[in-house]
């Protein structure tokens, strides 16, 4: 998914206080395993777990001396951890597939995301409840994501033919003015930046209505998986931890995300409502069950349909439970 752009690249080091402790006391310290974690976009509180992990040393309790680099527009997922340059990826299953289909080596090894994120916003006075409200109306998106509306339209047998589609950049401002009637986007982004203007608004989450597609996935090489299986496995017990944090106080890691990032232009207000809305897309009765980043063989195939009908054909291969099962058991 692309996303509007505020923050140029930077890298968070967390360092191990435990072992600063040991060389302190004139015991050697351990050798902490370096790792580039590469995020699927700007810093801001869509990845609060892992910066609570960061500043906790949840990662440096595991031996692990990780560094978090923001991605955008100009610094995609893919590139870095199929090189090598990055051990772990956040990306989505549709931009996973796309990169298996050239011959990348990835396999999907957690879910942060139980719920697709993407939503049709309206405004309250003219709302888009259900697909079938999508008729007669003017979304605003970017022409790109065609095929994600497409899918949305199949899968609740509503006509696409009878949506029109208005092209617009990624903001609210089209919808406000009156240029359209609806805007396709993340649940997390747009719909909170007109709520904290005062926008009364509404949305429609795409995944309540049969879209099924994990998000804010991570991402790793099989060569990774087979010959950094440890460090994998550490980093991911950090994210768990750094994740469960979250959800039990999101204004914290909303303000711990201000505090980090103080040039990112990020208002808290706005974060602190961002944060408040990822957790029921990030956590369920399936995490509740079995854990953070958890998926099933019945998530698995359901994402397979959807993807399907993104022109993505892949099989349950992609995904790998092995390292979560490790991490949960």
């Amino acid at each position: 998914m692309t996303q509007p752009a505020h923050l140029t690249r930077r890298f968070f080091l967390q360092t191990s206080a435990a072992g600063v402790a040991a060389a302190a006391a004139g015991v050697p310290a351990f050798a902490a395993s370096s790792v580039n974690f590469q995020l699927s976009w700007l810093h801001s509180v869509q990845f609060g777990g892992s910066y609570i992990a960061a500043q906790n040393g949840y990662w440096a309790d595991q031996g692990l001396d990780v560094s978090l680099s923001q991605g955008g527009p100009n610094a995609p997922v893919e590139p870095p951890v199929v090189s090598g340059t990055a051990l772990v990826g956040i990306s989505a299953a549709d931009y996973t597939a796309a990169a298996v289909a050239e011959g990348a080596p990835f396999k999907i090894i957690a879910v942060a995301m139980q719920k697709n994120p993407f939503a049709i916003a309206s405004l309250a006075g003219n709302p888009v409840n259900t697909p079938a409200d999508l008729v007669g109306k003017r979304i605003g998106m970017a022409v790109a994501n065609t095929p994600v509306l497409q899918a949305l339209c199949t899968l609740n047998n509503v006509d696409i033919n009878d949506i029109e589609i208005v092209p617009t950049q990624y903001d609210p401002a089209p919808l406000v003015s009156g240029q359209v009637d609806c805007l396709l986007c993340w649940e997390t982004d747009l719909p909170v930046a007109m709520t904290v203007q005062g926008v009364d608004n509404t949305t429609m989450l795409m995944a309540d209505h049969g879209y099924a597609l994990h998000s804010q996935t991570y991402i790793a090489t099989e060569d990774a998986i087979a010959n950094r299986r440890a460090d994998l496995i550490a980093l991911l017990k950090g994210e768990v931890m750094g994740w469960n944090d979250y959800m039990a106080d999101t204004d914290a890691a909303a303000a711990l995300t201000i505090d980090m990032f103080p040039d990112a232009g990020l208002e808290l207000e706005a974060q602190k409502l961002q944060a408040k809305r990822q957790v029921p897309l990030m956590f369920s009765d399936l995490t509740a069950e079995n854990g953070f980043g958890w998926f099933t063989d019945d998530t698995v195939a359901a994402n397979i349909e959807t993807l399907a009908l993104l022109g993505r054909d892949v099989s349950a291969d992609l995904w790998d439970r092995s390292l979560l099962e490790e991490v949960h058991g």
